[in-house]
């Protein structure tokens, strides 16, 4: 099951209220690469119709079906060092799809 940790929820929170969307949600959506698929963040106001909305301490994330089969065992987490900070997805990355030939790494 796709979760969200607190740390992540309240980076996204503090950043939609900087921005003048309290309220709104975040939406994870995938683009598929040629041997596996890449996943996007970007601030979303409402679900779609068919989206499956996963909720944490008041943080909604919007996830099109396609794309929230692709996150299961996953976490939104925010990492943040000395040197970088960003949103990551944390777990057992989804594994080479067809005709990847199993040459790439995940």
């Amino acid at each position: 099951m796709f979760s969200i940790s607190s740390k992540a929820a309240e980076k996204a929170k503090m950043i939609l209220k900087q921005e003048g969307k309290e309220g709104w949600g975040l939406r994870i959506f995938s683009a598929e690469g040629y041997c596996s698929p890449s996943f996007g963040l970007d601030i979303d106001e409402n679900a779609q119709e068919g989206d499956e909305v996963v909720e944490k301490d008041g943080l909604k994330v919007f996830i099109d079906k396609q794309t929230f089969d692709l996150l299961n065992e996953l976490e939104l987490d925010y990492y943040e060092d000395e040197e970088q900070e960003g949103f990551i997805l944390k777990g057992p990355m989804p594994s080479c799809g067809p005709g990847c030939g199993g040459s790439c790494g995940v």
